[in-house]
């Protein structure tokens, strides 16, 4: 009896905490929803540019392939390696082929390669060359890691920060600190304010020195500036800090707070880059506009796969920004619910 007394304590106790119950059903379903949205998508197809020296007979056969061909001149070519419109450029030298890969998307390098060898392979004859392969980034010693290790550098991040700043906030508010503070003369931009300074300390330390290990201890491919890297993961640290103050004022426990995990930071590991966007529906691709873990590791991998500077990161870093202040305002208006200043 004394047994079934605690069953039966526990079982009101999930039902009267119905955001549990339904959490409980509904979030592992989103998640498998999202992951069949994922990993049954298309298959890849290369965009491969050709320069106009290569036969027209190359080109049908990489048609016939399934690549998406560009013709090209080498300059026009370069510049989209550059921009990542493309994913190889075919050209010949003499009468044997060169491709240079694109080279920081080892999906993209596999399926531009096996499709320009399958589209030799079908020429009758069969051409007698080997075709010669270099990397406008990376190279091909570049192992899985260091594609994947941007972003898992910023999921950990926000992640760990997100956790961490939304437990914490949650207990100032249930141990009675921010009712006290909101007593005071205190504006509530005065009180977010510093927060966000007192635990963007810490996060910042947290953030440069997740980013040192993975770089100098870890050995991940680093082509560009760490400064911007530190730039980077900063903005990630502080936008996670504001999104979990901002969540912590709907929650009523530490395990509710627990609950936004799968709704909020799950979703977006799906479009950070760990797997290619390209092969997602389109609709599906436009919800990483609004995740902000999209532009931190995107911009991460640009400065360390890359090698690039600050105009090709300045828009990520923006929005970026933009998300934080966005959030920051946001628990501004949170704060109302307790005290009108």
């Amino acid at each position: 009896m004394r047994v079934m007394a605690i069953v039966v304590r526990i079982i009101h106790q999930f039902f009267r905490d119905k955001r549990t119950l339904a959490l409980m059903i509904v979030a592992p379903m989103f998640v498998l929803l999202l992951m069949d949205f994922v990993f049954n998508g298309e298959e890849y197809t290369p965009v491969i540019a050709v320069s106009d020296n290569v036969p027209d007979a190359v080109v049908d056969k990489l048609k016939e392939a399934g690549a998406n061909v560009k013709e090209l001149s080498a300059k026009q070519a370069r510049k989209q390696l550059d921009d990542q419109e493309i994913d190889a450029w075919l050209n010949m030298n003499g009468s044997a082929p060169h491709i240079t890969l694109e080279g920081s998307d080892p999906t993209a390098n596999q399926a531009a390669l096996a499709t320009v060898q399958k589209a030799f392979q079908s020429m009758v004859p069969t051409p007698s060359f080997q075709l010669k392969t270099t990397y406008w980034h990376g190279s091909s010693d570049m192992a899985s890691f260091d594609y994947f290790g941007p972003v898992l550098i910023g999921f950990f991040i926000f992640f760990f920060v997100f956790l961490i700043a939304g437990v914490s906030f949650l207990r100032e508010r249930t141990n009675g600190t921010l009712e006290r503070l909101m007593a005071t003369p205190l504006r509530r931009w005065e009180i977010v304010a510093g927060y966000m300074i007192g635990f963007g300390l810490f996060t910042t330390v947290q953030a440069s020195l997740i980013s040192w290990f993975a770089i100098d201890v870890l050995d991940m491919m680093m082509e560009g500036s760490f400064g911007y890297v530190l730039i980077i993961t900063f903005l990630l640290a502080m936008t996670a800090l504001a999104l979990g103050m901002l969540l912590s004022a709907f929650a009523n426990s530490e395990l509710q707070m627990m609950q936004f995990i799968p709704l909020v930071v799950i979703p977006q590991v799906f479009f950070s880059g760990l797997f290619n966007l390209d092969t997602m529906e389109e609709w599906l691709r436009s919800l990483s506009v609004v995740m902000p873990l999209t532009y931190g590791a995107n911009a991460l991998r640009d400065i360390m796969v890359r090698g690039q500077g600050w105009s090709t990161i300045a828009a990520d870093i923006y929005v970026l920004l933009g998300f934080t202040v966005l959030f920051m305002v946001l628990n501004v208006v949170a704060l109302k619910k307790y005290r009108k200043l």
